[in-house]
């Protein structure tokens, strides 16, 4: 069964540090505050491109957008109710709605089914299979996604996870440590461990990655997430959201340059080749066959129930939670909206 449209409302979204303005006619924009899941990097330029091309605007939204501190953070503010709307990757979310039962953080729309979590070390570690990481020394934030579905990682791999010795580092410390020999190996997102690593100068052989994936690990990935009520009661402002980042993504995959200068306008010492890779090796895990072939929306509803049961297995959670309680696709656009180009 594929979770699906089922005819509700048409769209509406905004534009970065913008104040209301007029749109469509002399009608106000609806301001919207929305934060990323992580800094200013390439797999957030086309979010960053969805502003700079009025994207958002075109929605009837003005939005602000500003940088995420991580997945495990990002749900917890859009929970608080300090943003409206945030993108994160899926797991934290799910995680968050096992354990608090007052919560009602939803995800309308999952951008990445394919997910990039992974353990990353260097070759002489002389680590290069994941039994051998325990009694090492893992370094991550403590709200870092690979880091909180470690332990699913090492259910699936037959490792010890109370055999790692966790070392808590901001996000900034995390790849330099690993690259300085002060940590054996860290968790994340493979783009940006991966890409971080070799701004470091650490050459692209000598970086083992161990995705959690490929350990038999169900997992979704990046999502937008919202405060049910708040999406009932603005279900065109969701809509529009979906429909402009689906655009912002399309933009930069035909123009990944534009993309790129969208972030350098927001930070001009970025590396511009660098980043650039990293957006276009992140849209490995966006251009799923499944999505290419039906859409964004061409989710089915036992992969989102199996990534709902990674996670209760993983943390020993005893609630329940069926899939149409965290996805709901109902505020998806129409299917022309959601068509991956080419």
């Amino acid at each position: 069964m594929i979770l699906n449209r089922r005819g509700l409302m048409l769209g509406t979204a905004g534009t970065l540090l913008a104040a209301p303005q007029l749109a469509r006619g002399q009608a106000a924009l609806t301001p919207v505050k929305f934060c990323l899941d992580w800094a200013f990097q390439g797999p957030q330029a086309p979010y960053l491109l969805a502003v700079d091309n009025g994207y958002f605007r075109d929605e009837g939204l003005a939005v602000t957008v500003d940088r995420g501190f991580g997945s495990g953070d990002t749900p917890v503010k859009v929970a608080s109710g300090a943003y409206e709307f945030g993108v994160a990757d899926l797991s934290p979310v799910i995680r968050l709605r096992l354990t608090t039962p007052s919560s009602d953080l939803i995800a309308p729309f999952v951008v990445q089914q394919g997910s990039p979590l992974a353990v990353m070390t260097l070759k002489k570690s002389g680590i290069a299979a994941p039994k051998q990481l325990e009694g090492k020394r893992l370094a991550a934030p403590e709200t870092d996604s690979g880091r909180q579905l470690f332990p699913a990682f090492a259910k699936a791999a037959g490792l010890d996870a109370a055999k790692i010795n966790w070392i808590n580092v901001t996000p900034q410390l995390r790849e330099p440590m690993l690259a300085r020999g002060e940590a054996d190996a860290i968790t994340g997102f493979e783009v940006s461990g991966i890409f971080s690593l070799r701004s470091l100068r650490v050459e692209p052989d000598q970086i083992v990655s161990m995705r959690y994936s490929d350990a038999g690990v169900a997992l979704l990935s990046t999502a937008l997430v919202v405060r049910r009520p708040y999406a009932e009661a603005h279900a065109k402002v969701v809509t529009g959201m979906i429909r402009a980042i689906a655009r912002g993504h399309e933009a930069a995959w035909k123009d990944p340059d534009a993309a790129i200068a969208a972030l350098a306008k927001r930070d001009a010492t970025a590396p511009r080749e660098l980043e650039k890779g990293r957006m276009l090796a992140n849209f490995g895990f966006i251009r799923t066959p499944e999505a290419l072939s039906g859409g964004y929306g061409n989710l089915p509803e036992s992969r989102v129930q199996a990534a709902v049961n990674t996670i209760r297995e993983a943390f020993n959670i005893g609630t329940d939670m069926k899939a149409g309680d965290i996805y709901t696709p109902a505020f998806l656009p129409d299917a022309a909206a959601l068509t991956l180009p080419a």
